[in-house]
This record gives C-alpha cells, sequence and structure tokens, in this order.
C-alpha cells in the first residue's frame, strides 16, 4: 500500500487561491505536498506556499527525492494528498520513480508563458521540454489533461499538441 493521491497536479504558480480553495473544498485531502526542487531549497517561496494554505490542511514542500522516499513509506500510507509540481518534468519524474498515477492521471493546471513557447490555452504554455514530457507521461499510459477548477470539464492535452504540431 502508499498513500493515497487524490490530485496530481502540475501548477507553475503551485499553491494559489483556486488551488487552496476549490480544489481541497472538492478533495478533501489530509495533507498538500508541494513537490519542487527549487520551491524546496528557496525559503522564502516555501514559507509564501505554506502560509497560502488552506486552514485545517497541513502543507508541506519537499523535494522529488523526498516524495519519492514518503510514497513508498507505509508510515505514510494514512495520508490522502493533493500532489502539486510546478513543472511536467517534475511530475515525469515523481512517476518515473514509482508514483503510482494511473488511477487517475495529471492535471495540468498553469504553466507559465516564456518567449519561444506556445499557447496551448489562455492558463498553459509549452515549450519543447514541456511537450517532450507531456508525451512521454502519455507514452507510460497516463491521461494528462487541462483542469482548472473541480467544475469545469477536463480537456485532454494530446489533441491541443496535435492542433498547433507540437
Amino acid at each position: 500500500m502508499a498513500m493515497e493521491i487524490l490530485l496530481a497536479r502540475v501548477d507553475s504558480r503551485l499553491l494559489h487561491g483556486q488551488v487552496a480553495t476549490s480544489w481541497t473544498k472538492n478533495i478533501h485531502p489530509n495533507r498538500i505536498l508541494v513537490v519542487s526542487d527549487n520551491v524546496a531549497n528557496d525559503a522564502l517561496r516555501k514559507t509564501l506556499i505554506t502560509q497560502a494554505a488552506p486552514m485545517g490542511v497541513p502543507t508541506n514542500v519537499i523535494t522529488i527525492e523526498k516524495m519519492l522516499r514518503l510514497y513508498h513509506d507505509p508510515m505514510f500510507d494514512s495520508f490522502k494528498i493533493l500532489l502539486l509540481t510546478e513543472t511536467v518534468q517534475d511530475m515525469l519524474r515523481l512517476v518515473q520513480g514509482g508514483v503510482n498515477l494511473s488511477h487517475l492521471g495529471i492535471d495540468i493546471g498553469s504553466l507559465a508563458y516564456s518567449e519561444g513557447m506556445t499557447m496551448l490555452n489562455e492558463t498553459i504554455a509549452v515549450g519543447p521540454l514541456e511537450v517532450k514530457a507531456i508525451r512521454t507521461l502519455h507514452e507510460l499510459g497516463l491521461d494528462v489533461f487541462a483542469q482548472k477548477v473541480p467544475s469545469d470539464g477536463k480537456k485532454e492535452i494530446l489533441p491541443m499538441l496535435e492542433k498547433y504540431h507540437l
């Protein structure tokens, strides 16, 4: 057995109002894990994220390596988590490290735009690294979709990539 992941979401904004309110109320996690080597090693960002956490839901910012250790440790089997990563590449590393997301897939909430990227919709920008990671996750049999809030329908990412010939 392993900890139960209720939502695996990629969001370059990580924990913000939308995640803290609508997703938490919808899935009822008993823990939020923000998994990012960059953020775990940035004291200011780490503090800001934990302060944005909804009342009553403990929130931790941890490295990818630590998440892989916790996931495989029976001591944490009682965790029902909302899992957040900043990048698709980080989510791919978790999957390749043995985190099983086959039962729920991966929600891409927001990926920030930078020069040379393609906007797939109003909140998701991808470049070659993101496209490669999304395609790899899909090849591993995972459903990769966009869903901003629980009341929105899921929109498959692959057709979005195809539309832009990515």
